[in-house]
């Protein structure tokens, strides 16, 4: 089970999101206020780690890679939920986030790249849509959702 820190880690920084649009903006900032030097970053990151090694996150197989959802989405999580995928050269499934994506992107092992994008973060604008795609190594990737939405096409 998730521990109540890991929780108050991410609804901490979930309402630092509320009522930001997620575009190219929310990105940058997300990257200079909790980038991968960032105490956000590094104990986020620990925590999925010791997660996927304990088994209570990404306890699901299919197509290649691991996944779960750990969070739905409520209201001390400024209404996100909280998913976290382990990919290793893969590419996952395409889907369109309907209210928008932003992920948080933690390379495991090599210089392991999502979408192109290296360690840190990424926003995806509502409506748009991607085959999310680890190349370089071994990453986990943890998703925020807007209301929990997400399209598989």
């Amino acid at each position: 089970m998730p521990s109540t820190e890991f929780r108050q880690h991410i609804a901490n920084l979930a309402t630092q999101l509320q009522g930001k649009a997620l575009n190219a903006d929310l990105e940058t900032w997300l990257n200079q206020e909790h980038g991968i030097n960032s105490d956000t970053y590094q104990q986020v990151k620990a925590q999925c780690e010791r997660g996927v090694s304990e088994g209570w996150l990404c306890q699901y197989e299919g197509g290649g890679l691991r996944y779960g959802r750990i969070f739905k989405p409520s209201e001390d999580l400024a209404g996100f939920s909280v998913d976290v995928v382990d990919m290793e050269n893969i590419a996952g499934p395409h889907h369109t986030h309907t209210n928008g994506e932003i992920d948080l992107i933690m390379p495991l092992e090599g210089d392991a790249l999502f979408d192109g994008h290296a360690a840190g973060w990424m926003v995806c604008p509502a409506g748009s849509s991607h085959k999310p795609t680890v190349t370089q190594g071994r990453a986990l990737v943890l998703y925020l959702l807007p209301d929990g939405k997400i399209e598989f096409t």
